[in-house]
This record gives C-alpha cells, structure tokens and sequence, in this order.
C-alpha cells in the first residue's frame, strides 16, 4: 500500500473518536451525524481532509433524509475537488441520487444550481486544463460558490494548485514557467515563490522550470523476456494445422 493511499484510507490528522466513528457501526448511528459534520468543518478550517469520514455523512443523509444538509454536502464535494486524482469526487456524487426534495421555501436547496458547477470543475481538473479550470473558478458565475462556501474552505485554492502540481510532476521534465504560472493562477514573485516551494528549479536563460525525476516523468524502455519450451511450440503448431 502506497503512502498515499494509506494516508487517504487513515489521515494521521483523525481522532480516535472519529476512527471509531468510521470503522465500527456507529458510522450508522443518525446521533452522530452532528460529530461528523463537526468534524467537516475542522477540516476545512483546518486544511485537513478525511474522504471517509466524510462520505460516511452523506450515507447518514441517504439513510436518515431528514438530517440532510445542504450546506454540509456543498462543502464536502468541495474538499473532495482538492482529492484529484482520487475518485473522492465520483464517490461522493454517487450517494446524492436520492437526496429528499426541499418543502421550504424560504429555505431554498441550492445543491440543484450548485452541482453543475462543482462538477464542471472537477472534470475540468480531471482533464487536467487547469487553465480553462481557473478562467471558470474566477468568472461570475461562480460568484456565489466563492463567497458563500470558497471563503471559508481555507487554503482551497492553494489545494487544487497541489492538484496542478502532482500533474505537472507525472508528465514533464521541464516546463514554461508561463504556461506553469497558467496553471496555477500565479505570476511574478509568487509563482517564484510557489516553484521554490515545491524545490523545483528554474532557469532564468531560457525560461523553464525543471522538475527532479520520479518514476512517472521518465520514460524508460522495458525489455520482456518470454520462455517458450519446446513442447509448446508443438502445440501451437498442430493446433494451427489443424485449423487448416
């Protein structure tokens, strides 16, 4: 198991409390819905993230239809963005099929207008066009997403430029510091800053940021020796003639 993955399946950053949440029954229990939600919000004042701990709310919500809470689910497909390139988003969708229809109206349910949104930036970041991605998280449409949910996710920009930057490490060796800057919505000292950060480096004569090789940015030929036995050979060959 990676360290990621380990990471992702066992935050270091999660309670004893909420692991007994999450991986005995109670993760059933409705009573523990406000822990859990409690919980959410530690992590996006935090800049902490537990997918699990999470989608077990939302198993709350689809068993339990009256504890359903907007908000908490805006929130949660929101941390679950800064995940990419792990499912969280997809998994997270797949318990709202069922979520209960809003009788309030002065109370209005704004998943139905925000979940287009959301998951037009997740599969923008799933393409990888970070570019597009950025140009569509600053326009108005998206007006209401930052100011009423964004402003409070600390560090949820910061996030997704981490989602940039795994992409950028998997696929290049060197790379424009322009065209980084695109996408990671950066320039001038802070793009500066931000490659230093990540111990890239950069190479003000020709204009490129280098990255250190890891196993994915390097291409390297893989030789594949097979055994063939002799009584094989005869086989294939009979079976070919017979075939005739």
């Amino acid at each position: 198991m990676t360290s990621a993955t380990a990471e992702w399946l066992t935050p270091s950053s999660r309670t004893e409390l909420i692991e007994n949440l999450v991986s005995g029954v109670d993760r059933y229990n409705p009573s523990n819905v406000g822990i859990l939600e409690d919980y959410l919000y530690h992590q996006i004042r935090s800049e902490e993230y537990d997918c699990l701990a999470n989608i077990a709310i939302l198993k709350l919500y689809q068993f339990n239809p009256d504890l359903y809470n907007a908000d908490v689910v805006v929130n949660i497909l929101l941390k679950a963005l800064t995940a990419e390139p792990f499912p969280d988003f997809n998994l997270c969708i797949s318990l709202l099929d069922d979520r209960p229809v809003n009788l309030n109206p002065d109370e209005p349910d704004p998943l139905p207008v925000l979940l287009p949104i959301l998951t037009n930036l997740y599969n923008l970041l799933h393409q990888c066009r970070f570019t597009a991605f950025w140009t569509f998280y600053h326009s108005d449409e998206l007006e209401s997403l930052r100011e009423n949910y964004i402003v409070e996710c600390v560090g949820f920009e910061d996030a997704i430029r981490e989602v940039a930057a795994r992409a950028v490490k998997a696929t290049f060796t060197r790379i424009g510091l322009d065209r980084l800057g695109a996408y990671v919505d950066l320039s001038g000292p802070e793009l500066d800053a931000w490659v230093e950060k990540q111990e890239w480096t950069f190479d003000s004569s020709n204009g490129t940021v280098s990255i250190p090789p890891n196993p994915d940015n390097q291409i390297e030929s893989v030789v594949i020796q097979e055994n063939v036995k002799l009584a094989q050979l005869q086989k294939v060959i009979t079976h070919a003639a017979q075939a005739k």
